[in-house]
């Protein structure tokens, strides 16, 4: 799936448009049918709202950000509307105030009225895509802002959908068939690669693509010095070296905040981790619990991660370290993904929905930066030091003002990267994500860097 569109003056490529809306769609339906009748109203991660709120979101949200909003058009049913506007993003230590929230909310529709106004939503904005005034200068339609916003929107709220279903009761899934995960293989060797001192390009200019989102805009050079970084994602074996050494009981390794949360959560492993009563191990995967495999990359919060290279006497890669060992060239050029100019595929990592799982690191070489790094892009996000925050001269998209300076709170750490359930469209070097430090369930892993 490519994000690229014909964008010159005032005209789109309507049709690809369309095709892109179709193909969300219809990969959506696709994960909303995996459930058994019965998830539908549960609530798998109480930091989210329940499933029911999901499928009527992401057809709401198109529809009120392009039909209501940008074309200015009549609504379908206000309550609904309302109802699905937005998502939410509450502190952990609000999980159980959240849930709380949701029990005395307004009961939720019948899923056939959910579906019904689905429809209605899907309908009006395939037919702007295809035939309405969707590309006006001087407004939040320019360059077709609010289409491509929806679409990207959509994209995004699968993954988020994907690690929901995983904290589902195997029972209340459907498996998908021929579902084998890749448990095989040692966790490879460590080793520390230097990269030298350099810009790293951070950001991209607005007309330069067809579209960004208003945080990775606009672009500028930061310098970089020399630092030292580790070729593979840190994986579940490396981690349970943490584990055994007690790290979760230790303090020192602990922000106060992080050490806070570990104790009245009582956190004792990663989120995707279970031990059974026979003290064995286990990966929580979608369809099954697997044996704990050492070769995938660990899958933790920001937290976790900071404890982690506090223990190992290292610290996470800034952003612009990130953006330096992913996209930087000994010649002094920038690439436009680790591997260079080839578009992506299966060889060059895990993502875009071709694995349920993670896969051993290092086992997709053609996916390497220029210095060597590994699974950089794919196979898990990369949690970064730093706090997601607006680049100089930043300013808010018109098509959803929100998006970005709603959570410029200093409570947020940037990811880089890719998850098995990127879309291939989000893998641009300038895509930025970004969570709270103690949030478990995305499918996030880290590395550790230290001074050169």
């Amino acid at each position: 799936m490519s994000s690229a569109v014909n964008v010159t003056m005032s005209t789109v490529d309507r049709e690809h448009l369309a095709r892109w809306y179709r193909r969300n769609r219809t990969r959506s339906q696709a994960l909303f049918d995996m459930l058994a009748d019965g998830a539908y109203y549960s609530r798998p991660i109480a930091l989210r709202h329940p499933i029911v709120f999901y499928e009527g979101h992401l057809p709401g949200f198109s529809f009120n950000t392009l039909i209501k909003r940008g074309l200015g058009r009549p609504g379908i049913d206000a309550r609904l509307e309302a109802l699905f506007a937005r998502g939410i993003d509450p502190h952990e230590s609000h999980a159980t105030e959240a849930a709380r929230d949701a029990a005395i909310r307004d009961q939720w529709p019948a899923r056939a009225e959910v579906q019904q106004f689905a429809r209605e939503a899907d309908r009006q904005v395939i037919e702007a895509l295809e035939a309405g005034d969707i590309d006006r200068p001087g407004h939040l339609l320019d360059h077709a802002e609010a289409a491509h916003c929806i679409l990207e929107h959509e994209m995004m709220h699968q993954e988020t959908l994907l690690y929901m279903w995983h904290r589902l009761p195997f029972a209340e899934k459907r498996r998908s068939e021929g579902y084998v995960p890749l448990t095989s293989g040692t966790s490879p060797e460590q080793s520390w690669i230097t990269v030298p001192a350099g810009s790293a390009p951070l950001g991209v200019a607005r007309e330069g693509v067809p579209f960004a989102w208003d945080n990775e805009r606009p672009s500028h050079q930061q310098h970089v010095p020399a630092f030292q970084v580790q070729r593979h994602n840190v994986t579940n074996a490396d981690f349970m070296a943490f584990l055994t050494a007690g790290g979760y009981g230790d303090a020192r390794w602990w922000r106060p905040e992080d050490w806070q949360w570990i104790r009245s959560d009582q956190i004792e492993h990663p989120a995707f981790w279970e031990r059974d009563q026979a003290g064995h191990w286990w990966w929580r995967g979608m369809f099954d619990r697997v044996s704990l495999p050492a070769a995938w990359p660990v899958y933790v919060s920001q937290a976790e991660a900071t404890a982690y290279a506090a223990w190992q006497d290292a610290r996470l890669m800034t952003e612009a370290e990130y953006q330096r060992a992913a996209y930087g060239d000994p010649t002094g050029g920038e690439r436009t993904y680790p591997w260079g100019e080839q578009t992506p595929s299966t060889a060059h990592g895990v993502f875009d929905f071709n694995s349920w799982d993670p896969q051993p690191a290092g086992s997709h070489p053609a996916g390497a930066s220029a210095w060597g790094i590994h699974d950089l892009v794919g196979n898990g996000w990369e949690w970064t030091s730093t706090v997601f925050a607006p680049f100089p001269g930043f300013s808010a998209m018109a098509s959803y003002p929100e998006y970005s300076a709603d959570f410029f709170d200093g409570e947020h750490y940037v990811m880089k990267g890719a998850s098995p359930a990127t879309a291939t469209a989000l893998l641009r070097p300038s895509f930025r994500n970004w969570f709270r430090p103690r949030y478990p369930y995305v499918y996030a892993s880290f590395r550790c860097a230290r001074e050169a």
